[in-house]
Order: structure tokens, then C-alpha cells, then sequence
């Protein structure tokens, strides 16, 4: 029996969360050796060029409207990227950083509501005093502080759940009338969509690293070969195929299943991290992180124990 729509569209969504673990590992390889958000400019205009080459017919059709919806999509998404690889650079352990990043699946309704005028479910507000909770936990590892890190992954968590709902509404057809009575914005293409956000995030991340005056000069004692190898793995896996993956994902399926499938991706990051750099967390962290991850399978309960009968009978 084939599976459904939303079955594939489920299925893509966890090999996102894959790429985007294993997107972690790259860039901390990558920035040990190179300035980091010059990483993050070759990285990302890098993969958007390879998918416009891919999906340049779809690049040409598209409208003005469609173009301009792209820019802003990407433009939040930019800001996101930038944020996140300054709390990568910070030193701020991968597994504590995944997980505060995550709360962007918490962040996701609130943001529908305030902007989309969406109803939040009743588990959102019970999931949120969980997860302040949990960085409470996460701050008391740092002298009762947030770290600078720390700050920076939290600022790109409500940037992600900001751009996870105009994603999802530029790659699917707005059904919803204007109030003009006129039919809703027509979807935007995937491929296109994802070239043009991830050129954005090379556009954000060139000028910051001119801002800060990033120097690197590539010899053969600093471009090795294994970090020629973590820049491609990047560009492709890590960007490329992950982020087309999750687009074409979002426009097969509802919001709120990717958003909860998206919960996988910091307990990968930290079994990648601690196979990879022996990476571990103390005992505050360790209760943060839970109470984090307990906060995300509280705000998508219904949809969990939903999915749970289904499949238990």
C-alpha cells in the first residue's frame, strides 16, 4: 500500500532533522579552521547557487510578488543563520546549544497567533513554564546566566519559528481570502524559495563578516583537505539537500507535523556530539536539556498520542 502525502512528507522531514545533526558536526569541524561567518557566506550562497542551476526554470517564472515573498522569507531566515553560527562559535556545547535552538518548536504557535492571529493549543502555554524552566536549569551551569552563547542560540530559535511559518505559508497555496475578497498569494515554487532564502543568509552573513573585519587567507597549510571536505559535506548535506528537503516537506503537510518531527533534531546533534567530540553534559545541563525536550513533546502531545494510537491500536 503506497504511503499517503503526509506519511512521505513526515518521512522527509526526519532525514532533515538527519542533515541538519549532522550540520552541527560539519560547521564545528569547519570554524575550528576558518572565521565563521565567512564559513556561513561560502557555505550558503554556495548551495543556493547548486540549486539554482537545478531549479533555474523555476527561478525565471517566477512573479515579482512571489521574488519579493522569497526575499523576506530568506531575509528572517538570514538573521536566524547568523545568530545561530555566533552561538556555534561561541564554545557553548552543541547538545546544550541544539536543544535551546529547538524551543523554535515551541516558538512556532505562539508566532502563528501573533502574527496569523492562529489559535495556540492549551499545550503550548502548559509546554512553555516547562521549557523557561529548563533554561533556568541551563543558566545556573553559567552562575545563574544566560551565556553569550547561550543568548545567541535562543535569539535564533524565535527567528527559526518566525521563518518556519512564512516558509510554510510561501511554499503552500494560501487558501485564505484578503480582505479585499481577492484569492490568497499563490505558493511560491520550492526550489526557488530555497535558493533565494539561502542566498539571503550569504548576503547577512558576507556583511557581518566584513563588519567584523574577518581575515582569512587560504593557503595549504590552512585549507587542508579534511576542511575542504567539511565545507562541501556543508554546502550539500547540511544546506542544500537539507533545506530543499524541508521545504518540499512543509508543502506536503501541515505545520504542526513537521514542527513536531523537528523535536528529533537535538537528541541527534547529541549523540553525534558525544561520538564525535566525547562531548558531555553535567548534571544542571543534562536536567535543562530533559526539561527542554519535555517542553516539546508537551506542545505537540495531541498530535504524539494521536500518532501513538494509530500506530498501537
Amino acid at each position: 500500500m503506497p504511503l499517503s502525502r503526509s506519511a512521505q512528507a513526515d518521512l522527509i522531514m526526519v532525514l532533515v532533522t538527519l542533515c541538519a545533526a549532522l550540520g552541527w558536526i560539519f560547521s564545528r569541524e569547519a570554524v575550528t579552521d576558518m572565521p565563521a561567518l565567512m564559513f556561513m557566506s561560502i557555505r550558503f550562497f554556495t548551495a543556493s547557487l547548486l540549486l539554482a542551476l537545478v531549479g533555474w526554470r523555476q527561478l525565471r517564472r517566477m512573479s515579482a510578488g512571489q521574488f519579493s515573498r522569497s526575499l523576506g522569507v530568506g531575509a528572517v531566515f538570514g538573521i536566524g543563520m547568523t545568530l545561530w553560527v555566533l552561538g556555534l562559535r561561541s564554545g557553548t556545547p552543541l547538545a546544550e546549544g541544539a536543544f535551546i535552538a529547538s524551543l523554535s518548536v515551541v516558538m512556532v504557535p505562539v508566532i502563528a497567533r501573533t502574527v496569523f492571529r492562529e489559535t495556540v493549543p492549551t499545550s503550548t502555554w502548559v509546554a512553555i513554564p516547562v521549557a523557561i524552566t529548563g533554561l533556568a536549569f541551563l543558566a545556573f551551569a553559567n552562575g545563574v546566566r544566560l551565556s553569550g552563547g547561550q543568548l545567541y542560540y535562543l535569539a535564533s530559535a524565535a527567528c527559526f519559528a518566525v521563518f518556519f511559518n512564512l516558509n510554510t505559508r510561501a511554499a503552500s497555496q494560501d487558501s485564505r481570502p484578503r480582505r479585499d475578497g481577492r484569492a490568497g498569494a499563490a505558493r511560491v515554487p520550492v526550489i526557488g524559495l530555497t535558493a533565494i532564502a539561502l542566498a539571503m543568509v550569504g548576503v547577512c552573513t558576507t556583511l557581518l563578516s566584513v563588519l567584523y573585519g574577518e581575515r582569512w587567507q587560504p593557503t595549504l597549510d590552512t585549507m587542508s583537505l579534511a576542511l575542504f571536505g567539511w565545507i562541501v559535506a556543508s554546502v550539500v548535506i547540511a544546506t542544500a539537500a537539507r533545506f530543499l528537503l524541508q521545504t518540499v516537506s512543509q508543502s506536503m503537510a501541515a505545520q504542526s507535523n513537521g514542527a513536531v518531527i523537528l523535536i528529533l533534531e537535538p537528541l541527534w546533534v547529541t549523540l553525534f556530539a558525544a561520538y564525535w567530540f566525547s562531548e558531555y553534559l553535567n548534571g544542571a545541563q543534562i536536567l535543562g536539556c530533559s526539561l527542554i525536550f519535555a517542553s516539546l513533546l508537551i506542545n505537540r502531545w495531541q498530535l504524539i498520542r494521536r500518532v501513538l494510537k494509530q500506530h498501537l491500536g
